[in-house]
């Protein structure tokens, strides 16, 4: 991860016309980061709704308005990503772009650049491996340059994972080796924005393994010290009292950025993720659905036919996001110590998601952050200052207390 004091930030001229503008409004996590910042945006913030279909951003901004009158002239700004002039212009005219508009892979490169150029803060929502490799060899070194801070994973991948490790770390011993293991569980549905995005990913198997080469040529080499994350094996884990399934998903790969660059990871930093599933024939019934999605997922016309199924836009409905949850549960160690930490809160994909994307952005625009530029992680960013606002926002991070870890103990003598 490279980082450097980031020099005179071009979007700090006074002729931003905006704080914060929110790309992909009228989608369906758009919709909700709009209802939270229409409801948390700090008086004075000037923020804006953009996407392609300007009857679909009028639609939005008279919702909004229902709620939260002072909405009734928030601003609408027309653009499509696939139009490099348009989107130059966007990135143009604020502090802070938040986009929702994925696949990513697709419908993102052209934001990471306009935000590069003009110096602009960038926050997204991507799971893709490959747009971020991509990204990072294509725009680092210009952000970089123009002390613009393009924040990838910024939602449910990979903010509980990435923040919960560098809050997990935090409790432990500095300058010494340490390791942490990340247990994922949760409930909740997905949206059709969000099924494209993870069949596309999982279609592009030799595209990710390309991309994920050429960064390696191009990003530093870590001296004195190691951040490793490798894939873990299928386990039983009394920590957790579940069965561990391996996730090959961004989330380590984020993690391990960060303790790339932040020396309190110490010098030797080992980060595994896993699915945590309680019963054994779920996990093996688990396994054996995502086995068959990828495989289809490596066809076309199966990938297409899968992608149909569940159109852009649409998602769970209030009720059913509100009986969801999610839960990340961390075990640390490292200098004779043992943690156990939790992070937790609500809907994992939406309601949460929303909130988390808005927090960063407002993050950003608002709080006295370390003075780094380019591509970065959240726990790099913004770190604290995000932990503290995400708290404030009802998402938990807490260090276990003796009964909780006897509960632990005491499920893991029941399953194994």
């Amino acid at each position: 991860m490279n980082r450097q004091d980031a020099p005179q930030r071009a979007q700090e001229a006074p002729q931003r016309a905006y704080d914060v503008v929110l790309f992909g409004a009228t989608g369906f996590v758009g919709a909700l980061t709009a209802e939270y910042l229409a409801e948390h945006a700090p008086a004075g913030c000037r923020w804006a709704i953009a996407g392609r279909d300007a009857k679909k951003l009028e639609r939005l901004r008279d919702r909004l308005a229902e709620r939260f009158p002072d909405c009734a002239k928030l601003p609408l700004l027309r653009a499509d990503a696939t139009d490099p002039e348009a989107v130059r212009e966007l990135a143009s005219a604020t502090r802070v772009l938040a986009t929702t508009v994925g696949p990513y892979v697709w419908y993102g490169n052209e934001l990471v650049a306009a935000c590069a150029e003009a110096g602009t803060d960038y926050v997204d929502l991507t799971g893709e491996p490959e747009f971020v490799d991509r990204t990072y060899v294509a725009h680092d070194a210009r952000a970089r340059e123009t002390g613009a801070r393009i924040v990838h994973a910024c939602g449910f991948d990979s903010i509980p994972a990435d923040l919960g490790a560098y809050f997990t770390v935090r409790q432990l011993p500095e300058g010494v080796p340490l390791t942490v293991d990340g247990f994922m569980s949760g409930g909740g549905l997905f949206s059709g924005g969000t099924l494209a995005s993870a069949l596309t990913a999982l279609g592009r198997g030799p595209q990710t393994v390309t991309a994920a080469r050429e960064r390696r040529l191009h990003e530093p080499r870590l001296l004195g010290r190691r951040a490793r994350g490798p894939v873990g094996a299928p386990r039983f884990s009394r920590e957790t009292g579940t069965w561990a399934l391996p996730l090959p998903t961004l989330d380590p790969r984020i993690v391990t950025r960060s303790a790339a660059a932040l020396e309190c990871y110490g010098p030797d930093f080992r980060y595994r993720h896993y699915a945590s599933v309680a019963h054994l024939p779920v996990a093996l019934g688990g396994v054996a659905a995502v086995g068959a999605v990828a495989a289809l997922a490596q066809v076309p016309p199966a990938r297409r036919w899968l992608m149909d199924r569940w159109e852009p836009g649409q998602g769970p409905d209030a009720e059913r996001r509100a009986r969801s949850w999610f839960r990340v549960r961390f075990v640390g160690a490292g200098g004779g110590r043992r943690v156990f930490t939790e992070v937790s809160g609500g809907d994992p994909g939406y309601g949460e998601t929303a909130k988390m994307l808005a927090e960063s952005a407002l993050c950003l625009a608002y709080d006295d952050l370390p003075a780094v530029a380019g591509q970065l992680t959240t726990a790099v960013a913004m770190g604290e200052a995000l932990l503290e606002r995400l708290q404030r926002a009802g998402i938990r991070f807490r260090v276990a207390d003796a009964r909780d870890l006897a509960d632990v103990r005491n499920a893991a003598d029941v399953r194994g």
